[in-house]
């Protein structure tokens, strides 16, 4: 928190009395925060949206960004409660991944329809199927360029596959591997190579270009078995 606190207090300073709430989201208040590597990521909701406080931030983006911050995002209450039902993937994970660092905590009290979110479950399984086929054909085969492909994909996976897990009944956790563990028992997948892509993101995993290109399918492979369990979630 230390790297932000300024950032926050920058904020503050001038524009309090036009901010309702600050929150640190997603892995910097997870367990595979690294700190050496990871961006913070946060959210700063304002009471009304006011275009002078974006032409206010902007500026701090250089300042504070050697410091790993990113461009915060900015909303209103009225635009999370217009918008759960758009986008309850990524509020659901706002509301599992947050710190509120000043004001009310307005994450944890949303709730999550499942209709919503089961739908755009099975939208995110659709578009990651299509990722990975258009990220398979810019590698032009080569394992240099199929090994960041697979890692962007995992970690940009997390919050779909915590919302999985929500959907069917089960507490995510906050772990990357944990999640990975979950998602396999919640829907009655095998998810071991999800746990392999882990392991190549962290850099603990040197496949051979064979291997690599294995991994490739068994995860198109898992991916779209869960896409079938999905779908069949509807009528359930």
């Amino acid at each position: 928190m230390a790297r932000i606190t300024p950032f926050f207090e920058e904020v503050l300073k001038d524009h309090a009395g036009s901010v309702h709430s600050i929150h640190v989201v997603g892995s910097a208040v997870t367990p595979d925060f690294n700190a050496k590597k990871s961006d913070i990521n946060s959210v700063v909701v304002l009471k009304e949206m006011d275009l002078k406080f974006v032409e206010f931030l902007a500026p701090l983006g250089k300042k504070f960004s050697k410091n790993g911050l990113s461009a915060p995002l900015i909303m209103t209450p009225d635009y999370l409660r217009t918008s759960v039902d758009v986008f309850p993937i990524e509020f659901l994970d706002f509301k599992l991944l947050h710190r509120t660092v000043f004001g009310d905590d307005i994450f944890g009290f949303i709730t999550i329809d499942k209709p919503h979110l089961r739908l755009q479950c099975e939208r995110e399984i659709k578009t990651k199927l299509i990722g990975l086929r258009q990220g398979y054909l810019s590698t032009y085969g080569k394992k240099s360029y199929l090994t960041p492909v697979l890692a962007k994909f995992i970690t940009g996976s997390m919050a779909l596959f915590r919302a999985i897990i929500t959907l069917f009944d089960q507490d995510p956790p906050a772990k990357r591997l944990d999640v990975v563990k979950t998602l396999g028992s919640a829907t009655g997948t095998e998810t071991e190579i999800f746990e392999k892509l882990l392991l190549l993101k962290n850099e603990e995993l040197k496949p051979s270009e064979d291997e690599l290109h294995r991994m490739f399918e068994d995860c198109y492979q898992a991916i779209e078995a869960i896409g079938i369990i999905i779908d069949s979630h509807q009528s359930s």
